[in-house]
């Protein structure tokens, strides 16, 4: 059972989310505890692969109130937990034109924290349109539903 942490949820409304990973994550026991306080920021972050290896940058976790010098750099790359196999069909993914690999959550699996890694393609302004005027449709038709429109 998957204990969700954070969410990007600016991923979904400026992408369309094309695949979905998941990929363990490396990090230091004072990031892990800061993590378990939610004190984690996934909004500007993406996820590079250089040399085989797949890494995610730009995620903020703030340091751990108690760390003192065990603390880590809030923004520093941290390296993300892949099969080989995953780590070149994303590569292959993102060498087209236009795709590429977003952050989409933080969650715990067991005591391990993972992170689902989505194939996004850009959404373009009207798209973007589209998908809120879809959106506010579905709710208006659960507010009919419900007799409270």
């Amino acid at each position: 059972m998957a204990r969700m942490i954070a969410q990007n949820k600016k991923a979904r409304h400026e992408y369309f989310i094309e695949d979905a990973y998941e990929a363990g994550i490396v990090l230091s026991g004072t990031e892990v505890k800061s993590i378990r306080a939610g004190k984690v920021n996934l909004k500007d972050s993406y996820v590079q692969i250089k040399n085989g290896e797949a890494f995610v940058i730009g995620m903020h976790i703030s340091p751990y109130e108690k760390g003192n010098i065990f603390n880590k750099d809030p923004l520093r790359t941290r390296k993300l937990l892949l099969r080989k196999r995953e780590i070149s069909k994303l590569h292959d993914l993102t060498m087209q034109q236009g795709y590429t690999l977003i952050p989409l959550d933080l969650h715990f699996e067991k005591s391990y924290v993972k992170m689902n890694v989505g194939v996004a393609r850009g959404k373009k302004l009207h798209d973007k349109r589209d998908s809120d005027k879809q959106k506010s449709d579905e709710k208006k038709m659960r507010r009919a539903l419900r007799g409270q429109y």
